[in-house]
């Protein structure tokens, strides 16, 4: 981990009287790709906006390499924004739109010219000096807005849904891209999406809110494999969340049917929630299961057939490249390693804060 970068302290914002960042706290280490994870109204994009100066925090400072730069014009910080509406100059051609911010500081031309040319090769447009935007591809036009930002050396991009507009293919393949212009320019990336899967492939670093608040925040492994609650558990990827009863250390009743598990500290006979993945639910005979079902239903996904399986009164996703039709009497198992165990929270303002107290 780099050093601390940005530091969000006490940050709480509210518009026409609705809170939208309840006294929210974040560090930022330098050099890394940090994803806010979250869905619409979150406060994901405010935070964003708050780190680039285009809103002011009610209460809360904005700590940038160690000076308070809360009430600093976002012109005067070390950082640029790339938003989803890539908001190019239409009357400008590629090389115009991506000197204008290096022209605005009244850099010499020669400057100029060699860092166009540098930015165009890091993304992959050299040639396209004399293009107008709208002659281009949302991918290239994306491109574009990168290239513009990273020639003005931020130490920090902020990207506000910036693959939104593109299609899948697209869309995936500046994911990578984007992963590859991080390395390269080895410089910090804050980004802001509601995509699991593209948080998952390029973040070293989610945070995944909710109402204001951060739920979790740590390493894609971490966040998908040790969910803190039902919303994290919910909201990355699928899963199957069952309420259940912690009979012991290592021991959960899961619809009625006892499975071991590796989980300890949550006492006797404790309500608890359980989270599983489809892809950790394994189908057997019947016999052989530790709780025994039907499969309800089938889709096939390409890289895996999507389950549906009734089991004790509770409907089970499954992800198997093993194909059970529909009606087949099954059971079903699970290691005990891919069982993890979530304390159930007590009321819904704990379910909003879950882990931020």
């Amino acid at each position: 981990m780099g050093k601390d970068l940005i530091t969000l302290e006490h940050i709480t914002k509210s518009y026409d009287g609705q809170v939208i960042l309840d006294d929210l706290n974040l560090h930022i280490y330098e050099n890394s790709f940090v994803t806010l994870l979250g869905p619409s109204g979150c406060g994901k994009t405010t935070t964003l906006r708050i780190i680039g100066g285009f809103e002011k925090p009610e209460q809360g400072r904005v700590i940038f390499d160690g000076k308070d730069i809360t009430n600093l014009a976002p012109n005067k910080r070390q950082l640029n924004t790339v938003f989803q509406k890539y908001a190019l100059f239409t009357h400008m051609n590629i090389e115009e739109n991506i000197a204008f911010g290096l022209r605005i500081k009244n850099k010499p031309e020669s400057y100029i010219k060699d860092k166009i040319k540098y930015a165009l090769k890091l993304v992959n447009l050299e040639g396209y000096e004399k293009r107008k935007p709208d002659s281009l591809s949302g991918g290239q036009q994306q491109r574009i807005a990168i290239a513009r930002a990273i020639v003005n050396e931020p130490k920090v991009l902020l990207l506000d849904e910036p693959l939104g507009a593109l299609d899948l293919k697209m869309r995936q393949d500046m994911q990578y891209e984007l992963k590859r212009l991080k390395e390269e320019l080895g410089i910090t990336f804050i980004y802001v999406t509601h995509d699991q899967e593209e948080a998952l492939t390029m973040s070293d670093h989610i945070v995944v809110m909710n109402q204001g608040y951060i739920q979790q925040e740590g390493s894609p492994e971490t966040i998908y494999n040790e969910p803190e609650n039902a919303f994290v558990a919910d909201f990355i990827g699928d899963s199957n969340i069952i309420r259940s009863t912690m009979i012991r250390d290592e021991l959960v009743e899961i619809l009625g049917s006892k499975f071991a598990c590796v989980d300890k500290g949550f006492g006797e006979n404790k309500p608890v929630d359980v989270v599983i993945r489809p892809e950790d639910v394994e189908l057997v005979a019947p016999s052989e299961g530790t709780i025994s079902g039907v499969v309800t239903g089938l889709t096939f996904k390409g890289v895996h057939y999507e389950m549906d399986v009734e089991a004790g009164g509770f409907e089970w996703l499954v992800h198997s490249t093993k194909l059970s039709e529909v009606g087949t009497q099954v059971g079903i198992k699970v290691d005990p390693y891919n069982i993890q165990i979530m304390n159930v929270p007590e009321s819904e303002d704990e379910e909003a804060i879950s882990e931020t107290v």
